[in-house]
């Protein structure tokens, strides 16, 4: 062999074992700090880099500091082929350590990528960050692919366990959350004198309230720790102190607790022997995040009420049905002579931004800052809706929408249905100044025909309903105006109002000769805070009073009902009223006093005058008596008295569990009796035990 063969062959081998070297030959990424370091030194500087990042921008929150938590977090991440860092996992006993690894390392800069054979490549790594922050040595791991499924395969397995791992104690988020509180006179009169203090920028009147909102002004917290009892067994604590079951985590929390409402009592009145209602139910509620809340109830009930009371149900049956439970919903037949009337409540609460929350769900809703409403109230069933509410500067601006129901007999579809009908309503409550409050409120309503349902036009949140109804015709909706104020004489004392206006016609309603088209209704109340200095008393008058026809309309289905229930007063329309109540609590115990006089104007229906003197909404105006002359009272003219005396202990604040016993007296006095109308004076004694969430009006 020639040497210059020799030479060649030689060369060529040499070739081949440098590029067998080097064809597996790899670089992690390179930190341009790095770049001037030995190259077997390049894997610990890159460590360092790393860490000196983590260790100078990572900032342990608030919450993590504030248990004094020691222990580690542990990061899976990988530089791309762009030198760009990811985060892929990271396993931590806070989310909010979590948040803070991942913004930690998406601020992290470009840097050289790894190679692979001198092309870049992805490399993924993993350390554990010791918590408190500490000057540490730390070395990367670098992961193969099987080592990342596997380290993520033991997340995987462990996350069940961590999950209880990382339970939380319970720090009742519901204080200050997108719940809704529920509404119950008696409760809300519990912090209506803080959020109606001088200078307050609180809004009152388009109710439920949100805990959120009321929590500014007011401690549950603080109330909820003032009456707590001192109990040693988890029985006494879930009894007398807490919810029955109780679960906070990272970023949710929940809690299930059962519902009770258990009362027997005597009508004086009534052949039947004893008044009773038996209620089990269950609630959930809770919060995902720190936007998003949820609430669930669900009852079963049956009930016998007092005479006067289960004849009004049966009066305003449902079709094939034995009753509508008012404020409750349809009731089928029970026994002989009770009612069975299971109810369900439910929505959801998310405020994605500041000023804006949307609830979605089934229940009730009440405007106004009064015992009644003239303009939208909870004595009706409830019924599924949609809401907005918009807060900002001085204004609250609420947006309903509202799927309600014509249950008479003759709103039936073609194939049996109950009638569909809907409720839009606009309110702006403005803050005028630190002591005036006024509302502005529009209402409309229409029915699901063959070819209109759900109208579009009325999701315009901030269009005019007048102007809708102008263009699709009188019959195709009923329209209605409303006004409410409040006036803050001091901090114990306020004055408050609405006015309702169903039709205008200027002409008529200067020409002085009372005639049916002045449709407008009235409403002048007074609340006083701490009276007389005794403190947690708060007493109240209100007078109300609504002319007849209002509320009604020629197209009854488009009348101002749901369930053949008044979505605005108890009474309808064609009626005056004067209410006082009184209200006092002291730790547990509490005591109530309501006394409702009025005078109202029924229909005869004897037969031979079957006229409409527009008290009854579910009537055709049309079927008046005469245009003129139209006055409140007209008709059968009723005078009705109630007084009612509650007293109770509160059992657990935590559920508003109630042990309570009331007496009623009702007179109900009629010039004229007849089938439906007739005389009543009675006395109803009760005892009960009931979990307060809703408002009961026996005061019919």
């Amino acid at each position: 062999m020639s040497q210059k063969n020799f030479f060649t062959i030689l060369f060529l081998l040499l070739q081949l074992h440098i590029y067998s070297q080097n064809k597996f030959y790899e670089k992690p990424p390179v930190f341009p700090e790095c770049e001037s370091v030995d190259e077997n030194d390049v894997q610990a500087c890159f460590d360092n880099q790393v860490f000196n990042l983590v260790f100078n921008n990572f900032k342990v929150p608030d919450v993590v500091s504030e248990k004094n938590y020691k222990g580690e977090v542990v990061i899976l991440f990988e530089v791309d082929t762009e030198g760009a860092f990811r985060v892929i996992y990271v396993d931590a006993l806070y989310a909010e350590l979590k948040d803070e690894a991942s913004r930690v390392f998406n601020e992290f800069p470009k840097i050289k990528p790894g190679t692979y054979n001198g092309n870049p490549t992805f490399k993924q790594y993993s350390f554990a960050l010791k918590i408190p922050l500490v000057q540490q040595a730390i070395k990367t791991k670098d992961l193969s692919k099987d080592e990342e499924l596997a380290e993520l395969e033991n997340g995987a397995k462990t996350e069940y366990d961590s999950i209880a791992a990382k339970l939380k104690p319970y720090s009742n988020k519901e204080y200050s959350s997108q719940l809704n509180i529920p509404f119950t006179h008696d409760y809300y009169s519990k912090f209506d004198r803080s959020i109606n203090l001088v200078g307050t920028n609180s809004h009152t009147s388009s109710k439920p309230l949100m805990y959120e909102d009321v929590s500014k002004y007011y401690s549950f917290e603080a109330e909820k720790e003032a009456l707590a009892t001192t109990k040693s067994t988890l029985a006494g604590r879930k009894l007398w102190n807490e919810r029955l079951v109780r679960i906070e985590g990272e970023d949710y929390w929940f809690a299930i607790d059962p519902i009770f409402d258990f009362q027997v009592g005597k009508d004086t009145e009534a052949e039947f022997s004893s008044t009773f209602n038996n209620t089990r139910g269950i609630s959930i509620q809770g919060g995902l995040g720190k936007t998003l809340s949820f609430y669930t109830s669900v009852f079963e009930s049956q009930g016998r009420f007092a005479e006067y009371y289960n004849q009004y149900a049966e009066s305003i049956k449902a079709r094939d049905e034995v009753a509508v439970i008012p404020g409750r919903g349809i009731a089928k037949r029970f026994k002989e002579d009770a009612y069975d009337y299971p109810v369900a409540e439910a929505y959801l609460s998310y405020t994605p931004v500041k000023f804006f929350n949307i609830q979605f769900g089934q229940g009730k809703n009440f405007i106004g800052d009064g015992y009644r409403s003239l303009l939208t109230s909870d004595v009706a069933s409830p019924a599924p809706f949609l809401k907005l509410n918009t807060t900002f500067w001085k204004i609250k601006y609420t947006n309903t929408w509202m799927w309600l129901r014509d249950t008479r007999r003759e709103a039936a579809d073609p194939e049996g249905a109950y009638l569909s009908k809907y409720m839009a309503t606009h309110f702006l409550s403005w803050n005028a100044t630190k002591r005036l409050n006024i509302g502005l409120f529009e209402s409309v309503i229409w029915a699901k025909t063959d070819n209109r349902g759900f109208d579009v036009s009325y999701l315009n949140p901030i269009i005019f309903y007048r102007a809708i109804e102008f263009e699709t015709g009188q019959n195709a909706g009923n329209a209605v105006l409303g006004l409410s104020g409040k006036y803050k004489l001091n901090d114990n004392m306020n004055l408050y109002g609405q006015f309702i206006l169903d039709e205008f016609s200027l002409a008529d309603m200067t020409g002085g000769n009372k005639s049916w088209k002045n449709k407008y209704g009235y409403q002048i109340g007074f609340k006083y805070y701490e009276a007389f200095k005794v403190k947690n008393l708060m007493l109240q008058a209100e007078y109300n009073r609504v002319r007849p026809y209002t509320y009604s309309h020629n197209t009854i289905v488009l009348n101002y009902g749901h369930n053949n229930q008044s979505m605005a007063h108890l009474w309808g329309s064609n009626f005056s009223e004067f209410i006082l109540i009184g209200r006092y609590h002291y730790n547990r115990w509490f005591g109530n006093a309501k006394v409702v006089m009025g005078e109202r104007g029924f229909d005869f229906n004897d037969g031979v005058d079957n006229f409409s003197y527009g008290g009854d909404i579910y009537r055709n105006y049309n079927e008046r008596p005469y245009d003129t002359g139209v006055t409140v009272g007209q008709g059968n003219r009723t005078t009705t008295f109630f007084a009612n005396l509650q007293a109770g202990y509160l059992i657990n604040p935590a559920t508003n569990l109630k042990l309570f016993a009331d007496i009623t007296f009702r007179d109900f006095n009629p010039d004229t009796v007849n089938a439906t109308t007739f005389k009543s004076n009675t006395v109803w004694f009760n005892l009960g035990i009931r979990t307060d969430l809703f408002n009961w009006y026996f005061d019919l």
